[in-house]
């Protein structure tokens, strides 16, 4: 069953520029620039400005779409509304130490660009994670074992978690009772909503 034409839209804020050329979509706002290619996405991106209110909107339509297609219209905008969040807002990631004995040592290294783990489980092996593009580290202040990650794109920065978690792995043990590790603790925006 395929559908004539499905489409949806959805606004954009002030202060973000969206460019959208051969379905690579450009979003700028106040924290800087980021683009997304859906050129695999079978979709018709354009940039539309609302008669009754006069501002700005991006519609998608998928044209004789089965149920697959008509569902990354959906997905599509999501990830449009990812990027301006990011360019507004930022994207920020908490990350917690958890050890039951051998305290996990951290040290960040490169100007809060990558960060060496010592000391898990007492192992003498250094573990080095470099951060993604654009994504910052940093030790909070304010709570013991806590790292904070900073950055725009939000693949970009959860990836880096996941970087960090996947190197704190227990080996050879069983993990339910070695639940040591650096875990995400909290996912939030840079800059607090006023709500």
């Amino acid at each position: 069953m395929k559908t004539i034409l499905s489409s949806d839209t959805m606004d954009i804020p002030d202060g973000v520029k969206i460019k959208v050329k051969a379905k690579v979509i450009e979003v700028e706002g106040p924290r800087g620039k980021l683009s997304r290619n859906f050129k695999h996405l079978n979709l018709d991106f354009q940039l539309i400005t609302d008669e009754a209110t006069g501002n700005k909107k991006l519609k998608v339509d998928a044209w004789f779409g089965s149920r697959k297609t008509t569902a990354a219209i959906r997905t599509a905008l999501s990830h449009v509304q990812n990027l301006i969040n990011g360019v507004t807002k930022g994207y920020r990631y908490k990350m917690r130490f958890v050890y039951a004995h051998f305290p996990i040592n951290a040290s960040i290294t490169n100007n809060g660009k990558a960060i060496e783990i010592r000391n898990f489980l007492g192992e003498k092996k250094v573990r080095k994670v470099d951060m993604l593009d654009g994504v910052s580290i940093v030790r909070s202040e304010k709570v013991k074992d806590e790292l904070v990650l900073d950055g725009n794109d939000i693949e970009l920065v959860s990836r880096s978690c996941a970087l960090i978690n996947q190197k704190c792995h227990v080996k050879n043990k069983d993990i339910r009772k070695f639940l040591d590790g650096i875990y995400v603790s909290e996912k939030g925006k840079i800059a607090v909503d006023e709500e």
